[in-house]
């Protein structure tokens, strides 16, 4: 959000969430992926692909994990970080290279950027968390210059013949281990039914595509449960 916006609806239960979740953010999505998720995370930067001198924004960055990565595989890049939580970058200030990158607050809903500002667009876990997908989407389509790539990495429902048991996990070990790891169990409860309640990549491919993207693809990762999405703006 801008600094004169507060969050609303929905925004509101999820930006106290995140809120109250930022000291153990990092280790919680450590000991969720069993240590993929930075991997991911370079996976994401890599896949941007911004253009030297170029500009890329990264959304929803939370602890500045991506724009971090992205930060470091372009040193020419203008990079922004950008969320809606000054908890999460709080943290992410207080990262070692943290000084190559520009932190904002801002709402994913209302970007306060002006059109075709961004060579590449990043952002980790945003989508699940927004009340109007689609006009978040269309935001991000606003803000990148024609022929710009959109990366996104994000939960995944379940599919397939491991649904159940990959459900039960989610289910279950999630809300768990954040209680055994932070304390708090019913955070962690609003993130799996989030996980589980959130469209399928192709859903979203689909959405991606009547917003005015081309190029489309996606690789599923970790039993299903995560998945990394790209796409380019139409010139």
């Amino acid at each position: 959000m801008t600094t004169d916006r507060m969050p609303h609806g929905k925004s509101v239960e999820v930006h106290g969430i995140f809120q109250k979740i930022a000291d153990y953010y990092d280790l919680m999505n450590f000991v969720m992926t069993l240590g993929r998720h930075g991997r991911w995370c370079r996976e994401v930067a890599a896949r941007a692909a911004p253009p030297m001198g170029g500009q890329l924004l990264d959304l929803a960055t939370g602890t500045g994990v991506i724009a971090l990565e992205a930060a470091r595989a372009y040193p020419t890049v203008a990079v922004t970080g950008a969320d809606f939580s000054a908890q999460m970058l709080a943290h992410a200030k207080a990262k070692p290279g943290a000084e190559a990158v520009r932190w904002q607050q801002a709402d994913a809903a209302r970007l306060p950027f002006d059109n075709e500002s961004f060579d590449a667009i990043t952002e980790g876990y945003l989508l699940r968390n927004v009340e109007d997908l689609a006009g978040v989407l269309r935001e991000q389509h606003r803000v990148l210059k024609p022929g710009g790539r959109l990366v996104i990495l994000e939960t995944c429902p379940p599919s397939g013949p491991m649904k159940p048991v990959v459900e039960w996990g989610i289910r279950t070990i999630v809300p768990l281990l954040g209680k055994v790891v932070s304390g708090d169990r019913s955070s962690y409860a609003y993130l799996e039914s989030s996980t589980r309640a959130f469209e399928s990549p192709q859903q979203v491919a689909d959405l991606l595509t009547r917003t005015g993207f081309r190029d489309i693809g996606w690789r599923k990762k970790f039993f299903g449960t995560n998945v990394i999405l790209w796409a380019v703006k139409a010139r």
